[in-house]
């Protein structure tokens, strides 16, 4: 019973991950901002990691390279806040000097 609990589990997360990543597209597509790109690459590596992790074995002891697509997934954020911000720094310095 408990592994057709985590199997369902593992589905929404993914389902909930892969809808984020959609969402995350069509406001880029809407804006054409990087940071909407990022974080659609972000929840698709996460939407991947769930899969992944509904995939393997629990008791497994090789299921922690699975967690590197979760951390890839945080780096496309921090990327994407950084490139943000750089972005940003540069047109507001742009203007100000005209």
């Amino acid at each position: 019973m408990m592994q057709a609990l985590h199997a369902f589990l593992f589905g929404f997360l993914t389902m909930a991950a892969l809808t984020a990543a959609l969402i995350f597209l069509r406001f880029w597509r809407l804006t054409t901002d990087r940071l909407f790109v990022f974080f659609a690459a972000a929840f698709l590596g996460l939407a991947l990691n769930w899969i992944a992790l509904a995939m393997t074995d629990p008791m497994s002891e090789d299921r922690y390279y699975v967690f590197l697509l979760r951390l890839a997934a945080f780096v496309f954020i921090l990327v994407g806040i950084i490139d943000k911000n750089r972005r940003a720094k540069v047109g507001f310095g742009a203007a100000r000097t005209r």
